[in-house]
Parts: C-alpha cells; structure tokens; sequence
C-alpha cells in the first residue's frame, strides 16, 4: 500500500490573466509528482462536493448560501481577492471534500495528503486573503460530527498567521490550534489561536526547526489528539513574494520530515494540505509544494504505514 494522495481536476478554476493567485500550481503538482515518480496514478483518490450542511458546521448559512450563489456584494469579494465564478464556487467545495477526504484517509491509513488546501484565513460569515471556506476547519467539524474523532490538533506553519481557524476554535476545548506565522505580516489584526509562535523576518533554516521542536512533541503529549491537521505553507520560503521568512528548500524538507515523523513515531495520524506560496517563478513553487508528499512518501514506507 501506498500513501494515499488528493486531487482533482477541478482543483483549478480559471483566473483574470495576470492574476497574483497561482492557480495553476495544483494542477502541476500534480503531473510533477507523477513524472519524476514520486507518485503512482493509482496513489490518487477523487473528491466529491461535499453537503452544504457539512460547510454550514462552520460557516455561516447565509454566507454560503450568498458565495455558492454568486450573490456576496462587491465588498465582500474584493476582501476574498478571488473573482467569483461558477467555476470558482465549485473548486471552493470540491477543494473542501478534498481535505475532509484527506483527514478520513489519514485515520485509516495514519497519513495522508491533499494537492491543495489550507485555507485559513476563511471566517464564519466571510472569507479573506484568497480563503473563501475554511478547508481545515470543516474537516474537524465534519469528522467529529459523524463520530470518527473527538480531539484534534491543528498544526499551522503557513507564513502566515491561521487567523481564521484560531477564531473558528477560540471556545472549543476539542480543537486545539497552533500557528507559528511571521509575525509582520499579514493579517494586520492578529486573532488568538491556543498557542501562536510569532517568527522574526528573516529566521532561517536552522533558527526555525529548532523553534518548531521546542513545541511540537510537548504540543502532542498534551494535547493527545486523534488527528493532526498539518497546513504546509511553502511560503515561508526566502524567495516567498509574500513571505519574509527566508528558509531553503532543504530547510522545508526537514520540516516535513520533522513534523511527519514526530507524529507518526508517536501513532497521531496525520492529513497534510499544501497551504500557501507565491512566487514568480511557478516550476520552483511546485517543486516546493511537492517537497510534502516527497517527505510524507518516505515516512509512509519508513513506519510502515
């Protein structure tokens, strides 16, 4: 058996040309991942649209109604920073039934791993910083809403702070949220996850991975979750355009290896979502994305999943 990976077609939605979102980057992690290897086609399971009713455990009625409509005012859509489409709306499900996908492989198979994901910055009523529903937050709900978990650990190293998710948990003892973000940068306005790791601009390899030992293995003793949700924002990134951490590729790949084994060794399951990266040059962003599954695949076969 092999580790069970995450994808879709419509993963990708068309974009005004010229817009600063990769979109296409989901699509070539992907095929980069099928050609040099890393993963085999039958690796890869298909989402479905998931119930609206599972999206409203988190978000709002009227908002998802107002998204999946084509009726949220102009407002609300310049915040989101993604022009509506049809299309749009349906990658923005279909991208959710992915990482609820993900956390149900996850728990069968100990780890497992979306091609997309990550969408943090989605409130209850309205979504923010090209998150429209909060991909992590509706695993948790849904997974304990059908009874397959009670506790869950979410693990957010996207450059930037989980603001979203930490609101979404901030009275909920079942979730616990932890966000190591650069600390200047977006959001402006901060929320409060359970624990929050603010980084200076600049921190690199070495700096990092030292910090992120110091909490993780306290964080799953404590906390003792049945499922870690891990965000893996490559943005972090010293060449990230909207970054300020300067972290190599090596550094991400030990980063993943650190987080993926400290878990696993410790029998938490865990479901990956690529979280967020920005760069100019698209063929090194995916290769960055694709450093998760490369650590993951190692991991899978290394614990015997």
């Amino acid at each position: 058996m092999d580790l069970p990976l995450i994808y879709h077609p419509d993963y990708i939605a068309p974009l005004p040309e010229g817009h600063r979102f990769p979109m296409s980057k989901f699509r070539q992690l992907y095929e980069l991942l099928l050609t040099d290897g890393t993963a085999k086609p039958q690796q890869f399971h298909a989402p479905k649209h998931p119930p609206l009713e599972w999206i409203e455990l988190v978000h709002t009625p009227e908002y998802v109604q107002a998204y999946c409509k084509g009726t949220l005012d102009s407002k609300a859509q310049r915040r989101i920073g993604l022009p509506w489409s049809p299309a749009l709306a349906n990658r923005t499900c279909i991208a959710v039934g992915g990482t609820i996908l993900t956390a149900q492989l996850a728990l069968t198979h100990g780890l497992a791993c979306n091609t997309a994901g990550g969408t943090h910055h989605a409130f209850p009523n309205y979504g923010s910083g090209f998150c429209i529903f909060n991909d992590l937050a509706i695993a948790a709900r849904v997974l304990q809403h059908i009874g397959l978990i009670q506790k869950v650990l979410i693990v957010d190293l996207d450059v930037h702070q989980g603001d979203g998710t930490a609101l979404i948990f901030q009275e909920d003892e079942s979730v616990f949220t932890f966000s190591m973000h650069c600390e200047v940068n977006f959001p402006g306005t901060k929320q409060k996850s359970d624990l929050d790791v603010p980084l200076p601009e600049g921190m690199e390899d070495d700096a990092y991975l030292q910090t992120l030992a110091s909490y993780l293995p306290d964080l799953l003793s404590q906390v003792k979750p049945d499922l870690v949700l891990y965000d893996a924002g490559v943005d972090i990134h010293l060449a990230d355009r909207l970054g300020k951490l300067a972290l190599t590729d090596t550094g991400i790949y030990r980063r993943e290896m650190q987080v993926l084994s400290t878990c696993v060794a410790k029998g938490y399951p865990v479901a990956c979502v690529i979280g967020g990266g920005y760069a100019d040059d698209l063929k090194s962003l995916v290769y960055r994305h694709s450093l998760l599954h490369r650590a993951a695949s190692e991991i899978y076969h290394q614990y015997h999943l």
